[in-house]
Protein backbone atom coordinates (compact mmCIF):
# COMPACT_ATOMS: atom_id res chain seq x y z
CA UNK A 1 0.00 0.00 0.00
CA UNK A 2 2.94 2.58 0.89
CA UNK A 3 4.47 1.54 -2.12
CA UNK A 4 1.45 1.66 -4.53
CA UNK A 5 0.45 5.56 -2.45
CA UNK A 6 4.08 6.96 -4.50
CA UNK A 7 2.92 6.77 -7.94
CA UNK A 8 -0.74 7.19 -7.06
CA UNK A 9 0.03 10.84 -5.66
CA UNK A 10 1.87 11.61 -8.39
CA UNK A 11 -0.86 10.37 -10.58
CA UNK A 12 -3.56 12.12 -9.01
CA UNK A 13 -1.49 15.45 -9.42
CA UNK A 14 -0.75 14.81 -13.82
CA UNK A 15 -2.99 12.30 -14.62
CA UNK A 16 -6.62 12.00 -14.77
CA UNK A 17 -7.72 15.37 -13.10
CA UNK A 18 -5.13 17.33 -15.41
CA UNK A 19 -6.69 15.72 -18.14
CA UNK A 20 -10.50 17.21 -17.31
CA UNK A 21 -8.70 20.04 -16.23
CA UNK A 22 -6.74 21.31 -19.41
CA UNK A 23 -6.59 18.65 -21.96
CA UNK A 24 -10.07 18.46 -22.59
CA UNK A 25 -11.39 22.59 -22.70
CA UNK A 26 -8.24 23.31 -24.81
CA UNK A 27 -8.46 20.58 -27.35
CA UNK A 28 -12.06 21.23 -27.99
CA UNK A 29 -11.58 24.71 -28.82
CA UNK A 30 -8.99 23.47 -30.94
CA UNK A 31 -11.30 21.19 -32.74
CA UNK A 32 -13.90 23.84 -33.05
CA UNK A 33 -11.78 27.23 -34.13
CA UNK A 34 -8.90 25.15 -35.96
CA UNK A 35 -7.62 22.83 -38.42
CA UNK A 36 -7.19 19.09 -38.19
CA UNK A 37 -3.51 19.54 -38.25
CA UNK A 38 -3.30 22.14 -35.92
CA UNK A 39 -5.47 19.84 -33.47
CA UNK A 40 -3.16 16.67 -34.16
CA UNK A 41 -0.02 18.71 -33.80
CA UNK A 42 -1.53 20.32 -30.22
CA UNK A 43 -1.56 16.44 -29.40
CA UNK A 44 1.56 15.35 -30.53
CA UNK A 45 2.81 18.36 -28.80
CA UNK A 46 1.22 17.50 -25.54
CA UNK A 47 2.15 13.68 -25.47
CA UNK A 48 5.82 14.66 -26.28
CA UNK A 49 6.02 16.82 -23.43
CA UNK A 50 3.97 13.66 -21.39
CA UNK A 51 6.72 11.57 -22.30
CA UNK A 52 9.47 13.67 -21.33
CA UNK A 53 8.34 15.08 -18.02
CA UNK A 54 6.98 11.67 -16.88
CA UNK A 55 9.74 10.01 -18.01
CA UNK A 56 12.45 12.13 -15.86
CA UNK A 57 9.77 11.72 -12.67
CA UNK A 58 10.20 8.15 -13.29
CA UNK A 59 13.92 7.94 -13.00
CA UNK A 60 14.01 10.26 -10.26
CA UNK A 61 11.72 8.72 -8.46
CA UNK A 62 13.21 5.28 -9.32
CA UNK A 63 16.15 6.23 -8.25
CA UNK A 64 15.56 8.03 -4.88
CA UNK A 65 13.04 5.08 -4.19
CA UNK A 66 14.96 4.45 -0.67
CA UNK A 67 14.82 8.20 0.44
CA UNK A 68 11.17 8.78 -0.98
CA UNK A 69 10.03 5.35 1.23
CA UNK A 70 11.97 6.48 4.46
CA UNK A 71 10.05 10.12 4.03
CA UNK A 72 6.46 8.85 3.42
CA UNK A 73 6.59 5.76 6.28
CA UNK A 74 9.50 6.41 8.58
CA UNK A 75 8.22 4.10 10.70
CA UNK A 76 9.70 1.61 8.05
CA UNK A 77 12.99 2.68 8.53
CA UNK A 78 13.58 0.14 11.75
CA UNK A 79 12.61 -2.81 10.29
CA UNK A 80 15.57 -2.99 7.17
CA UNK A 81 13.61 -5.83 5.74
CA UNK A 82 9.94 -3.99 5.38
CA UNK A 83 11.97 -0.78 3.96
CA UNK A 84 13.94 -3.36 1.43
CA UNK A 85 10.67 -4.70 0.51
CA UNK A 86 9.03 -1.31 -0.15
CA UNK A 87 11.71 0.13 -1.73
CA UNK A 88 11.46 -2.75 -4.13
CA UNK A 89 7.76 -2.87 -4.65
CA UNK A 90 8.21 0.90 -5.18
CA UNK A 91 10.92 0.62 -8.17
CA UNK A 92 8.80 -2.03 -9.70
CA UNK A 93 4.97 0.25 -9.90
CA UNK A 94 7.14 3.56 -10.55
CA UNK A 95 6.69 3.30 -14.42
CA UNK A 96 3.23 2.92 -13.43
CA UNK A 97 3.24 6.51 -13.09
CA UNK A 98 4.00 7.29 -17.08
CA UNK A 99 1.55 4.71 -18.46
CA UNK A 100 -1.47 5.88 -16.44
CA UNK A 101 -0.74 9.45 -16.59
CA UNK A 102 -0.04 8.88 -20.39
CA UNK A 103 -3.23 6.75 -20.26
CA UNK A 104 -5.15 9.99 -19.07
CA UNK A 105 -3.87 12.23 -21.54
CA UNK A 106 -5.00 9.60 -24.33
CA UNK A 107 -8.35 9.96 -22.74
CA UNK A 108 -8.82 13.57 -22.34
CA UNK A 109 -8.39 13.34 -26.11
CA UNK A 110 -11.18 10.38 -26.26
CA UNK A 111 -13.40 12.58 -24.13
CA UNK A 112 -13.03 16.12 -26.58
CA UNK A 113 -13.77 13.19 -29.44
CA UNK A 114 -17.06 12.42 -27.59
CA UNK A 115 -15.32 8.67 -27.16
CA UNK A 116 -16.31 7.31 -23.56
CA UNK A 117 -15.92 3.53 -23.78
CA UNK A 118 -12.37 3.02 -23.83
CA UNK A 119 -11.75 5.48 -21.12
CA UNK A 120 -14.88 4.04 -18.59
CA UNK A 121 -13.35 0.23 -19.48
CA UNK A 122 -9.56 1.23 -18.94
CA UNK A 123 -9.85 0.72 -14.67
CA UNK A 124 -11.24 -3.01 -15.39
CA UNK A 125 -8.44 -3.66 -17.31
CA UNK A 126 -5.95 -2.93 -14.12
CA UNK A 127 -8.55 -4.63 -11.71
CA UNK A 128 -8.40 -8.01 -14.05
CA UNK A 129 -4.25 -7.87 -14.30
CA UNK A 130 -4.17 -7.32 -10.03
CA UNK A 131 -6.63 -10.33 -9.67
CA UNK A 132 -4.99 -12.57 -12.19
CA UNK A 133 -1.69 -11.63 -10.53
CA UNK A 134 -2.60 -13.04 -7.37
CA UNK A 135 -4.34 -15.64 -9.03
CA UNK A 136 -0.62 -16.75 -10.45
CA UNK A 137 0.95 -16.10 -7.66
CA UNK A 138 -0.60 -18.65 -5.20
CA UNK A 139 -0.89 -20.87 -8.42
CA UNK A 140 2.93 -20.91 -8.46
CA UNK A 141 3.96 -19.94 -5.42
CA UNK A 142 5.29 -16.92 -6.32
CA UNK A 143 6.21 -14.09 -3.87
CA UNK A 144 2.67 -12.34 -3.50
CA UNK A 145 3.87 -8.66 -2.78
CA UNK A 146 5.75 -8.81 -5.54
CA UNK A 147 3.63 -10.49 -8.16
CA UNK A 148 1.20 -7.92 -7.08
CA UNK A 149 3.12 -4.86 -7.90
CA UNK A 150 4.25 -6.34 -11.80
CA UNK A 151 0.34 -6.66 -12.02
CA UNK A 152 -0.01 -3.11 -11.34
CA UNK A 153 2.41 -2.57 -13.80
CA UNK A 154 0.75 -5.30 -16.27
CA UNK A 155 -2.76 -3.37 -15.72
CA UNK A 156 -0.95 0.10 -16.52
CA UNK A 157 0.10 -1.14 -20.14
CA UNK A 158 -3.18 -3.37 -20.91
CA UNK A 159 -4.75 0.69 -19.66
CA UNK A 160 -2.70 3.04 -21.58
CA UNK A 161 -2.98 -0.15 -24.93
CA UNK A 162 -6.74 0.20 -24.70
CA UNK A 163 -6.51 3.99 -25.12
CA UNK A 164 -4.17 3.59 -27.48
CA UNK A 165 -6.10 1.59 -29.99
CA UNK A 166 -9.24 3.82 -29.62
CA UNK A 167 -7.37 6.66 -30.91
CA UNK A 168 -6.01 4.84 -33.78
CA UNK A 169 -9.72 4.02 -34.51
CA UNK A 170 -10.46 7.80 -34.35
CA UNK A 171 -7.39 8.42 -36.74
CA UNK A 172 -5.08 10.06 -34.38
CA UNK A 173 -1.86 8.64 -34.57
CA UNK A 174 1.82 9.86 -32.56
CA UNK A 175 4.24 11.64 -34.48
CA UNK A 176 7.34 13.88 -33.03
CA UNK A 177 5.48 17.76 -32.83
CA UNK A 178 7.66 19.89 -35.64
CA UNK A 179 7.74 22.53 -32.36
CA UNK A 180 8.41 21.92 -28.61
CA UNK A 181 7.21 25.25 -28.39
CA UNK A 182 3.38 24.83 -29.09
CA UNK A 183 1.04 27.26 -28.27
CA UNK A 184 -1.69 24.58 -27.83
CA UNK A 185 0.59 22.81 -25.21
CA UNK A 186 1.95 26.01 -23.24
CA UNK A 187 -1.93 26.80 -22.79
CA UNK A 188 -2.41 23.16 -21.19
CA UNK A 189 0.50 23.75 -19.14
CA UNK A 190 -0.85 27.03 -17.59
CA UNK A 191 -4.05 25.53 -17.08
CA UNK A 192 -2.07 22.45 -14.92
CA UNK A 193 -0.47 24.75 -12.54
CA UNK A 194 -3.43 25.30 -10.76
CA UNK A 195 -4.28 21.91 -10.56
CA UNK A 196 -1.18 21.21 -9.35
CA UNK A 197 -2.15 22.90 -6.12
CA UNK A 198 -5.52 21.60 -5.87
CA UNK A 199 -4.10 17.98 -6.04
CA UNK A 200 -1.70 18.94 -3.38
CA UNK A 201 -4.95 20.51 -0.90
CA UNK A 202 -6.37 17.57 -1.29
CA UNK A 203 -3.49 15.51 -0.04
CA UNK A 204 -3.42 17.80 3.02
CA UNK A 205 -7.27 17.44 3.50
CA UNK A 206 -6.50 13.57 3.68
CA UNK A 207 -3.64 14.00 5.69
CA UNK A 208 -5.64 15.97 8.26
CA UNK A 209 -8.71 13.14 8.38
CA UNK A 210 -6.17 10.87 9.19
CA UNK A 211 -4.36 12.57 11.57
CA UNK A 212 -7.41 12.99 13.86
CA UNK A 213 -8.89 9.22 13.01
CA UNK A 214 -5.70 8.22 14.47
CA UNK A 215 -6.38 9.87 17.83
CA UNK A 216 -7.86 6.61 19.27
CA UNK A 217 -8.14 8.80 22.68
CA UNK A 218 -10.30 10.76 21.02
CA UNK A 219 -12.35 9.10 18.54
CA UNK A 220 -12.01 5.88 19.80
CA UNK A 221 -10.29 2.72 18.08
CA UNK A 222 -9.91 1.89 14.33
CA UNK A 223 -10.83 5.35 13.43
CA UNK A 224 -8.58 5.30 9.88
CA UNK A 225 -10.40 1.77 9.19
CA UNK A 226 -13.39 3.03 9.37
CA UNK A 227 -13.30 6.19 7.40
CA UNK A 228 -11.54 3.90 4.76
CA UNK A 229 -13.99 1.63 5.03
CA UNK A 230 -17.13 3.81 5.11
CA UNK A 231 -15.14 6.12 2.16
CA UNK A 232 -15.58 3.10 -0.68
CA UNK A 233 -19.42 2.79 0.50
CA UNK A 234 -19.49 6.65 -0.28
CA UNK A 235 -17.50 6.44 -3.40
CA UNK A 236 -19.56 4.06 -4.75
CA UNK A 237 -22.58 5.95 -6.38
CA UNK A 238 -20.50 8.84 -6.45
CA UNK A 239 -18.18 6.98 -9.11
CA UNK A 240 -20.62 4.99 -11.12
CA UNK A 241 -23.18 8.29 -11.12
CA UNK A 242 -21.14 11.44 -10.31
CA UNK A 243 -17.67 11.07 -12.28
CA UNK A 244 -19.43 9.37 -15.44
CA UNK A 245 -21.99 12.20 -15.91
CA UNK A 246 -19.07 14.86 -14.88
CA UNK A 247 -16.84 13.10 -17.48
CA UNK A 248 -19.73 13.38 -20.14
CA UNK A 249 -20.99 16.92 -19.44
CA UNK A 250 -17.13 18.18 -19.83
CA UNK A 251 -16.82 17.66 -23.41
CA UNK A 252 -20.40 18.86 -24.27
CA UNK A 253 -19.90 22.11 -21.69
CA UNK A 254 -16.56 22.90 -23.64
CA UNK A 255 -17.96 22.59 -26.95
CA UNK A 256 -20.69 25.18 -25.85
CA UNK A 257 -18.59 27.28 -24.67
CA UNK A 258 -16.69 27.54 -27.87
CA UNK A 259 -19.73 28.39 -29.93
CA UNK A 260 -20.58 30.56 -27.56
CA UNK A 261 -23.95 29.30 -26.73
CA UNK A 262 -24.04 30.31 -23.11
CA UNK A 263 -27.88 29.82 -22.62
CA UNK A 264 -27.31 26.45 -23.81
CA UNK A 265 -24.67 25.99 -21.57
CA UNK A 266 -26.74 27.27 -18.95
CA UNK A 267 -29.28 24.67 -19.53
CA UNK A 268 -26.96 21.78 -19.70
CA UNK A 269 -25.09 22.41 -16.69
CA UNK A 270 -28.62 22.61 -14.77
CA UNK A 271 -30.07 19.21 -16.64
CA UNK A 272 -26.92 17.48 -15.35
CA UNK A 273 -27.27 18.94 -11.84
CA UNK A 274 -30.76 17.55 -12.08
CA UNK A 275 -30.05 14.13 -13.04
CA UNK A 276 -27.63 13.69 -10.59
CA UNK A 277 -29.70 14.60 -7.75
CA UNK A 278 -31.97 12.44 -8.92
CA UNK A 279 -30.13 9.51 -7.93
CA UNK A 280 -27.72 11.07 -5.60
CA UNK A 281 -30.28 12.33 -2.93
CA UNK A 282 -32.26 8.72 -2.49
CA UNK A 283 -28.58 7.44 -2.18
CA UNK A 284 -28.39 9.71 0.41
CA UNK A 285 -30.93 9.28 2.49
CA UNK A 286 -30.90 5.75 2.22
CA UNK A 287 -27.42 5.44 3.49
CA UNK A 288 -28.54 7.97 6.56
CA UNK A 289 -31.32 5.29 7.60
CA UNK A 290 -29.88 2.05 7.00
CA UNK A 291 -25.96 2.70 7.37
CA UNK A 292 -25.82 -0.04 9.97
CA UNK A 293 -27.70 -2.36 7.93
CA UNK A 294 -25.91 -2.00 5.10
CA UNK A 295 -22.39 -1.83 6.21
CA UNK A 296 -23.38 -5.00 8.41
CA UNK A 297 -24.31 -6.82 5.37
CA UNK A 298 -21.16 -5.67 3.38
CA UNK A 299 -18.43 -6.18 5.38
CA UNK A 300 -19.19 -7.73 8.75
CA UNK A 301 -17.53 -11.01 8.96
CA UNK A 302 -13.95 -12.63 10.37
CA UNK A 303 -11.78 -10.21 11.94
CA UNK A 304 -14.67 -6.97 11.31
CA UNK A 305 -16.94 -7.66 14.12
CA UNK A 306 -19.95 -5.55 15.66
CA UNK A 307 -17.70 -2.78 16.79
CA UNK A 308 -16.36 -2.01 13.45
CA UNK A 309 -19.66 -2.03 11.72
CA UNK A 310 -20.47 0.31 14.48
CA UNK A 311 -18.02 2.91 14.04
CA UNK A 312 -18.11 2.63 10.49
CA UNK A 313 -21.81 3.01 9.94
CA UNK A 314 -21.33 6.06 12.07
CA UNK A 315 -18.89 7.80 9.60
CA UNK A 316 -21.22 6.43 7.04
CA UNK A 317 -24.04 8.06 7.90
CA UNK A 318 -22.57 11.56 8.35
CA UNK A 319 -20.33 11.59 4.94
CA UNK A 320 -23.84 10.00 2.95
CA UNK A 321 -24.79 13.80 4.13
CA UNK A 322 -22.53 15.42 2.03
CA UNK A 323 -22.87 13.11 -1.11
CA UNK A 324 -24.99 15.28 -2.59
CA UNK A 325 -22.65 17.88 -2.16
CA UNK A 326 -19.85 16.01 -3.37
CA UNK A 327 -21.70 14.80 -6.89
CA UNK A 328 -22.82 18.47 -7.45
CA UNK A 329 -19.16 20.16 -6.93
CA UNK A 330 -18.12 17.40 -9.54
CA UNK A 331 -20.43 18.84 -12.24
CA UNK A 332 -19.87 22.39 -10.92
CA UNK A 333 -15.66 21.73 -11.18
CA UNK A 334 -16.22 20.71 -15.12
CA UNK A 335 -18.22 23.78 -15.61
CA UNK A 336 -14.83 25.91 -14.74
CA UNK A 337 -12.54 23.51 -16.60
CA UNK A 338 -14.87 24.38 -19.74
CA UNK A 339 -14.42 27.98 -19.38
CA UNK A 340 -10.75 27.36 -18.70
CA UNK A 341 -10.66 28.10 -15.25
CA UNK A 342 -8.50 26.03 -13.18
CA UNK A 343 -8.28 28.49 -10.36
CA UNK A 344 -11.36 29.18 -8.96
CA UNK A 345 -12.21 25.30 -8.02
CA UNK A 346 -8.69 25.34 -6.25
CA UNK A 347 -9.48 29.10 -4.14
CA UNK A 348 -12.80 27.09 -3.28
CA UNK A 349 -10.94 24.07 -2.20
CA UNK A 350 -8.15 25.93 -0.14
CA UNK A 351 -11.13 27.47 1.28
CA UNK A 352 -12.42 24.20 2.85
CA UNK A 353 -9.58 23.05 3.57
CA UNK A 354 -9.34 25.27 6.50
CA UNK A 355 -13.32 24.86 7.23
CA UNK A 356 -12.46 20.62 7.20
CA UNK A 357 -9.48 21.27 9.76
CA UNK A 358 -11.41 23.50 12.12
CA UNK A 359 -14.56 21.57 11.81
CA UNK A 360 -12.50 18.24 12.81
CA UNK A 361 -11.05 19.70 15.41
CA UNK A 362 -14.28 20.41 16.76
CA UNK A 363 -16.82 17.82 16.19
CA UNK A 364 -14.19 15.17 16.99
CA UNK A 365 -14.89 15.37 20.71
CA UNK A 366 -18.58 15.45 20.96
CA UNK A 367 -19.28 13.12 17.71
CA UNK A 368 -15.65 11.03 17.80
CA UNK A 369 -14.65 9.54 14.68
CA UNK A 370 -18.41 10.80 12.99
CA UNK A 371 -17.43 14.14 13.86
CA UNK A 372 -14.95 13.88 11.28
CA UNK A 373 -17.12 12.53 8.88
CA UNK A 374 -19.64 15.32 9.19
CA UNK A 375 -16.70 18.29 9.05
CA UNK A 376 -15.76 16.85 5.78
CA UNK A 377 -19.76 16.87 4.69
CA UNK A 378 -20.11 20.67 5.65
CA UNK A 379 -16.94 21.43 4.06
CA UNK A 380 -18.39 19.90 0.74
CA UNK A 381 -21.45 22.14 1.28
CA UNK A 382 -19.30 24.87 1.66
CA UNK A 383 -17.14 24.02 -1.90
CA UNK A 384 -20.49 23.52 -3.67
CA UNK A 385 -21.81 27.17 -2.51
CA UNK A 386 -18.47 28.71 -3.23
CA UNK A 387 -18.30 26.88 -6.92
CA UNK A 388 -22.14 27.94 -7.52
CA UNK A 389 -21.72 31.37 -5.92
CA UNK A 390 -19.11 31.71 -8.35
CA UNK A 391 -20.50 30.86 -11.64
CA UNK A 392 -23.24 32.78 -11.00
CA UNK A 393 -20.92 35.67 -10.37
CA UNK A 394 -18.70 34.88 -14.11
CA UNK A 395 -21.93 34.07 -16.22
CA UNK A 396 -24.25 36.55 -14.71
CA UNK A 397 -27.16 34.44 -13.99
CA UNK A 398 -28.73 36.35 -11.75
Amino acid sequence: MVAQRIPNLLRDMVGEGAANAAIVPVLSEYAHQRSKEEWQECINAVLAWGVIILGSITIVGFVAAPWIVRLIAPGFAGEPGQLKLTVDLTRIMFPYLILIALTAFQAGILYSLNTFFAPAFGPCLLNLAMILSVWVACLFSWPLAYTLSVGVLVGGIWQFWAQWLALRRRGVHWKMPVSFNHEGALKIGKLLLPRLWGSTVYQINVFVDTFCASLALIVGAGGIAAIYYANRMIQFPLGIFGYALSSVTLPSLSKLVQEGDMVRFRSALLFALRNLMLVLIPTSLVMVFFSQGIIRIVFQRGAFDAYSTTVTSQVMLYAALGLPFFGASRILVSAYYALQDTATPVKAATICLVVNAVLNAVLMFPLKIGGIALASSIAGAVNCFLLWRGLDKKLSWG
